[in-house]
């Protein structure tokens, strides 16, 4: 078991690098702003941590267009690397070091990792057959070739069945290739390329998997490699742009044998690369990179040791970071990681984003639409679990600012530090009571098992949690009842708003990193609270502080109205009828349908979450056995919201969920253990048998059952809010 955070080993947060081929909109960031989140939260806790990130600068889909815009895939990738650095800050993300796959550390990092492998005979060569374009005398990587998947017969590109089974293919598989180049039909000619032996590390890999921690997704997900048969990996292509295969005997710095090594291979190895470069920009004495990443454990020892190295990414890539990465790590004498936290989907208002009918909030209209950084995070962070998918809508923007930002968090700031200005010029002086101390350490007690969980979530609802506290607090106490008739009791009711405003704005930092700074200054507390540690939660404010503004405001409806007719307008201007994933992602950053952060090009296979193409399940005939509306009748149907879900100990199908059914708060124990995300079920709507007779199994009682459909337990909800208790007709 890891130790609990803050530990005496530096940490590295990263996250997926963006594929340096089209423009971010809002979908991407999630990942990038929970990255940011979390690595603040690292640091409120004690924890010495860098966040670092970077540009994905290789692979075929900037080489095509490239070749399609008439320039050279370095420049035309460097212009969206220089996008992106511009972009994030725009957002309050902050990275201590943001690099490309293209520079000169990671081109000699990636060379390093190879001649490692080499030398501890982790890579062989193998003769395998490529799709070759005849007319021009090319071979066809990746998506220069097209042609039908062996595996669902579906139409599919070189190394990816995108419209199908969404499975990996190695190079040579594909069925009747044709060349994207000339449109003719491709042929196969055998070709020597390199393999990683992942094989030699499936021991390894089985331990790795039960020592990681993060999302249950990203634990679970993974598994089936694993324990199954696993297939050593193709680290080499035929194409001119990308890092060279550092050849057995080449010198430092030389390529070899005509191949460059596959995106997947130096994407990853940039996370070691960006940490290196900010160790060399601040000293190794503030942060030293091998201290994180190198493995400093006993040579015979099967698990590595170094720092804590925490992976924030997307769905699609949960196994590129959990089989290719760790088996590339230990196999170069690296430390592994820590923990893997992937996220779900991003929606547009309900439905999937589409960058081909330009159907998606830009990161630029997002910027442009004078809307503050933090209420979009604040909203994509809390939106739902990490793990689940979340909307994001201008209405929806709207409802959560208006409601919790400003009618809530925002209201009792104001009215708190107000009320104190005005009577005491600021803080009066006694003590802190022991009711609200004792709110605050919950607070922290909270913000600290939502770290420790990977609950990022977690770090937005604790100050907005507390500040429902505090608006309740005041409420009762009405101090402006007291002022005249109980001056001391006022002044003690004040005096605890001021610390819970002051703890507040200590645990918004991650979150609501802009507001919480405008929080700090407005306490009259110097320097900036990200400078601060947990602890500062229950310090004694200032006794002065001037009078404050409001931190929030609200957005109002005519302005959602414009938003929205101008989205309307672009899309009906671009026309057509893409379909995108649910990220968005044709040819974007992150998520992606483009390249090794999220992605429909990298050997996860995973197209953007799409089911179409999919093996359409046997459907069992409609029984001729026929009941009674009477009969029907006794059952009683209701909406339920699940509370919690956790697995039982010792079942390897059953989990104890805790759902509001209106009235009540029900037990019930379900077997979908094995097939949802349990972390990611709070919060869902599910339809339950109320009335069926109370039973036990494994030891614990369950008062009900929940309705799932078919074989993958495809849970029965409501296309509407129905309130929990609601009785289905």
């Amino acid at each position: 078991m890891h130790e609990e955070f803050p530990t005496d080993s530096p940490a590295v947060v990263t996250c997926g690098l963006p594929y340096a081929n089209g423009d971010l909109h809002v979908g991407h960031l999630r990942t990038y702003v929970s990255g940011d989140a979390y690595s603040r939260a690292l640091e409120r806790l004690g924890q010495s941590v860098a966040f670092v990130c970077g540009s994905d600068m290789h692979g075929t889909p900037i080489a095509v267009n490239a070749a399609e815009e008439g320039v050279d895939p370095e420049t035309f990738a460097l212009e969206y690397h220089e996008q992106y650095e511009e972009t994030f800050p725009k957002f309050n993300v902050e990275f201590d070091n943001y690099g490309h796959t293209h520079d000169a550390t990671n081109t000699e990092m990636t060379r390093s990792f190879v001649r490692s492998w080499i030398d501890n005979d982790h890579v062989f060569e193998k003769e395998i057959e490529v799709a070759w374009d005849a007319e021009t005398d090319q071979p066809l990587p990746d998506r220069f070739v097209e042609g039908t998947c062996p595996y669902c017969g579906e139409t599919a590109r070189g190394d990816e069945c995108d419209d199908g089974c969404q499975r990996h293919l190695e190079p040579g598989e594909i069925e009747a290739p044709v060349s994207t180049i000339t449109g003719n039909p491709a042929e196969y000619r055998t070709r020597p390329h390199k393999f990683l032996r992942l094989s030699d590390l499936q021991e390894y890999l089985q331990g790795f998997i039960d020592r990681l921690e993060g999302t249950d997704n990203a634990k679970n997900q993974p598994r089936e490699w694993i324990e199954g048969e696993l297939q050593d990996l193709c680290i080499t292509r035929d194409m001119d742009w990308g890092i060279d295969y550092p050849s057995e005997g080449a010198a430092a710095g030389e390529g070899g044998d005509d191949l460059v090594l596959y995106v997947w291979v130096d994407a990853p190895i940039e996370y070691v690369s960006s940490t290196k470069q900010y160790s060399e920009r601040v000293g190794s004495d503030e942060y030293d990179w091998e201290a994180v990443w190198k493995d400093h454990s006993d040579p015979d020892s099967e698990v590595p040791e170094g720092g804590e190295i925490l992976h924030v990414i997307g769905h699609d890539i949960i196994q590129h970071h959990t089989v290719f990465w760790p088996a590339m790590l230990r196999g170069a004498g690296f430390n592994e990681p820590r923990a893997v936290m992937a996220c779900g989907f991003v929606n547009l208002d309900g439905e999937a984003f589409s960058t081909s009918r330009n159907r998606a909030v830009w990161a630029d209209d997002y910027v442009e639409s004078g809307l503050d950084p933090d209420l979009y995070r604040y909203h994509i962070v809390t939106g739902s679990e990490f793990t689940a998918d979340v909307d994001f809508s201008w209405d929806g923007l709207q409802e959560r600012v208006n409601n919790e930002l400003v009618g809530t968090l925002g209201n009792f700031l104001y009215r708190s530090l107000l009320f104190a200005e005005r009577n005491y010029d600021g803080t009066p002086e006694t003590g802190t009571s022991e009711t609200v101390e004792g709110e605050i350490e919950a607070a922290i007690e909270a913000f600290q098992e939502a770290v420790d969980a990977y609950r990022v979530r977690g770090l937005g609802r604790a100050p907005v949690e507390l500040a429902k506290f505090g608006n309740e607090y005041i409420q009762r106490h009405e101090p402006w009842k007291l002022t005249d008739d109980d001056p001391e009791k006022a002044a003690q009711v004040i005096r605890d708003c001021v610390q819970l405003s002051k703890a507040i704005a200590v645990l918004m930092e991650p979150v609501l990193p802009g507001k919480a700074d405008a929080l700090w200054t407005q306490l009259g507390e110097p320097g900036s609270v990200g400078d601060v540690g947990l602890e500062a939660a229950l310090s004694s404010p200032p006794d002065e502080f001037g009078e404050p503004e409001e931190l929030f405001e609200k957005i109002e409806d005519d302005r959602v109205d414009e938003l929205n007719r101008q989205l309307a307008e672009r899309v009906e201007a671009a026309g057509g009828d893409g379909e995108d994933g649910p990220n968005g992602e044709t040819d974007g950053p992150n998520g992606e349908t483009d390249g090794p952060n999220g992605e429909t090009d990298g050997p996860n296979g995973e197209t953007d979450g799409s089911k179409d193409g999919a093996d359409v399940p046997d459907i069992e005939p409609i029984t001729d056995d026929r009941v009674g509306f009477e009969e029907f009748k006794h059952l009683d149907l209701r909406v339920a919201e699940v509370l919690s879900a956790e697995s039982i100990e010792g079942a390897d199908k059953l989990a104890k969920l805790e759902v509001d059914v209106g009235v009540e708060t029900r037990q019930i124990v379900a077997g979908i253990k094995q097939l949802h995300d349990l972390e990611s079920l709070p919060g869902t709507r599910i339809v339950i048998v109320a009335n069926l007779e109370k039973s036990e199994l494994f030891g614990v009682e369950s008062n009900g059952m929940l309705l799932a459909a078919g074989e993958e337990a495809d849970l029965l909800t409501t296309h509407g809010d129905s309130a929990p208790g609601t009785k289905i007709q």
